[in-house]
């Protein structure tokens, strides 16, 4: 008798290709996102160049991936594989196809933040939007505070586009995605305290990747 016909057998094989399939949609996604943001690295437009380059886009895309998986197992393993995708689609567009050249540290530091900051984040947004408190709050106001800390806002004359996408992913993040009422409060107040010291990790991060 074939395995493959009997519904005994044929069940977990669909149950293993099912599970596959996010992680193919982030990979896909990340090689997608990397190109994009490469090409509007090199678009000649600063409003394409912030969009890729500030923090607001990846901060969104990392917590949307938590705040849709199933479990913080999930989010974790989904945004590592979107975040690494994305970061060799990057570098390798620049390199084989702009002929800029392999940044080596670069790529090895952004793939280490790929396996360690960004699934953490990914978790914290899973579990976060799914609880009440001022400790949910308090997480999902440093992914805003993380985005408004970008530095757009201090020159909004420069970077129109880029001040309105980060206030408008602030927002989303703090009082779309938390399922509780407590929680959004919580967010929404805390999300100016935390924005001074949010822009001072990413100085120090902008400093490291130099």
């Amino acid at each position: 008798m074939d395995p493959a016909s009997s519904g005994e057998f044929a069940w977990p094989a669909g149950r293993r290709h099912h599970s596959n399939s996010p992680l193919a949609v982030a990979a896909v996604s990340g090689v997608l996102a990397g190109i994009a943001a490469k090409a509007a690295d090199e678009s000649g437009h600063r409003w394409a160049a912030d969009l890729g380059s500030y923090p607001a886009a990846w901060v969104l895309a990392v917590a949307l991936i938590g705040w849709s998986a199933p479990s913080g197992r999930a989010a974790a393993v989904r945004a590592a594989v979107f975040f690494a995708a994305m970061t060799v689609a990057y570098y390798a567009w620049a390199a084989l196809v702009l002929h800029f050249g392999w940044n080596v540290r670069l790529l090895i530091a952004w793939l280490l933040l790929s396996v360690s900051a960004v699934p953490a984040t990914a978790v914290a947004a899973h579990w976060s939007t799914r609880r009440s408190g001022w400790l949910p709050g308090a997480l999902l106001a440093m992914a805003a505070a993380i985005t408004l800390g970008g530095g757009a806002l201090g020159n909004a004359g420069g970077h129109p586009v880029q001040a309105v996408a980060d206030v408008v992913v602030a927002v989303l993040l703090v009082a779309v995605l938390p399922r509780d009422g407590r929680t959004r409060i919580w967010a929404v107040g805390l999300t100016l305290p935390s924005t001074w010291g949010a822009a001072q990790l990413l100085d120090v991060l902008r400093a490291l990747l130099r």
